[in-house]
């Protein structure tokens, strides 16, 4: 392993691209713990010991690092530009012209990543306007009974408010800057590893939360079946079908290219983590909707609060599974497009033995895809709900997020090593999954 770690270092360019991405992800977590200014700080003091208490604050501050309880400036953290990724590749669904854009390469997915931008912005604004006012009013819906009726921000005033919703829109943008800059000039995908860094961050406390409020047996049989679920996901995500391409020998002049086999890699897992992700973001918004009602409407309110918020609900951990399903069948149909696929393989002259060029093998392609997206799409729901399960049972109320924050760090650290191991390939160097 050790040597290993050396050879990561030997190489100039993938030592830059380490380096810069610690760096980033350094700069990621100072913001996350930078108050914005007029908060009361014996009241933050107050949050980040009672968040867990209930309220979808915990929820949202397990993405953002600490940055919510913090009321950092970084307070809504990568969340809106996740919110705005799920709303562009819907869009893309029924719009025309963004499914054009898709289909223009690098050229449109630049105006589909400024547009993502744009709608990034405007519900960063939205969000921020939103939790101002909870802040100040001391929303249960959002932070449980941590601050009932508690005003975080004295003398709330328009200026005052307006101050910190611009912070926490800035913010918002150079979170999303700083991902994108580990994109282009880092290791992995730099949304992925600024989540990766939020969640691996607040492990430590949700750990110690677990041994106060759970018995010692209790602590090492939740220890052993988080070590269970991350043989489990090791296991599902490097496996894959394996569809074999033969391609047809050509005489080009006095020469005969061709003839060669290969296979198309079909992971199970196909979506990765991003199915969690976005699942996790979308049962965000009840407690913002529970947030806007105010006074009104109590009774949808408090169904909101009891149902869709608490995680040990089966309202919750039903919706939460139908959820991932739906984005893990989702998200494959946009990553993986059997059409095209097909095209492309019969372009160059390629064929899949025992199907026949053109619509056969897209057909195949689709009918392999399903089925094996069905058993990685509950796999993913599996890992997530069984700590809501076990938490639920013991009544557990500290640590609501097991199965996502494994998903996510193994997923990320999977994906990370196999782009270091690439890099180290090329250049002839034993890699770390090698």
């Amino acid at each position: 392993m050790l040597s290993r770690l050396r050879n990561m270092f030997r190489v100039p360019d993938l030592r830059n691209k380490i380096l810069f991405t610690i760096f980033i992800i350094a700069v990621y977590r100072v913001g996350a713990h930078l108050p914005v200014p007029y908060v009361q700080f014996s009241a933050i003091k107050q949050l980040q010991h009672q968040a867990s208490s209930g309220g979808v604050v915990g929820f949202l501050d397990l993405f953002s690092g600490g940055a919510i309880t913090s009321v950092a400036i970084f307070f809504l953290g990568i969340m809106p530009y996740i919110t705005a990724s799920i709303i562009m590749q819907l869009l893309g669904v029924v719009i025309p012209k963004l499914e054009q854009w898709q289909n223009e390469g690098q050229v449109g997915q630049k105006k589909i990543t400024q547009w993502t931008r744009y709608v990034t912005i405007m519900l960063a604004i939205i969000q921020s306007t939103g939790f101002v006012f909870a802040l100040h009013s001391g929303n249960s819906s959002l932070f449980g009974n941590a601050l009932r009726g508690q005003d975080l921000i004295p003398n709330f005033d328009a200026p005052r408010a307006a101050l910190i919703v611009l912070t926490w829109t800035a913010g918002t943008a150079m979170v999303m800057w700083l991902a994108e800059l580990i994109t282009q000039r880092g290791i992995g995908n730099g949304m992925s590893i600024l989540i990766f860094a939020s969640v691996v961050s607040r492990l430590p406390a949700q750990g110690s939360a677990i041994y106060t409020e759970g018995t010692k047996a209790q602590f090492f049989t939740i220890i052993l079946i988080g070590i269970g679920m991350i043989v489990g996901i090791v296991f599902v995500e490097s496996g894959q079908r394996r569809i074999p391409v033969q391609f047809a020998k050509r005489v080009v002049g006095r020469r005969m290219y061709g003839g060669q086999s290969t296979y198309i890699p079909l992971k199970v897992n196909q979506s990765g983590v991003i199915p969690v992700i976005f699942a996790s973001s979308i049962l965000s918004f009840p407690a913002l909707i529970a947030s806007a009602l105010g006074n009104n409407l109590l009774g949808l309110q408090q169904w909101i609060n009891d149902n869709l918020i608490t995680k040990q609900s089966w309202w919750y951990i039903g919706f939460y599974t139908l959820l991932i399903i739906f984005f893990a069948y989702f998200y494959t149909a946009i990553a993986f497009n059997p059409a095209q696929q097909a095209d492309i393989i019969r372009k160059q002259g390629g064929f899949i033995p025992g199907i026949r060029p053109g619509p056969p093998t897209e057909r195949y392609l689709a009918k392999v895809l399903n089925r094996i997206t069905l058993p990685g799409s509950l796999f993913l729901a599996t890992i997530a709900i069984i700590p809501l399960l076990v938490f639920a049972l013991w009544d557990i109320q500290q640590f609501p997020f097991g199965g996502t924050a494994l998903l996510i760090t193994v997923g990320v650290a999977l994906e990370t090593m196999k782009q270091i191991d690439s890099q180290l390939m090329m250049r002839n160097y034993e890699g770390f999954l090698a």
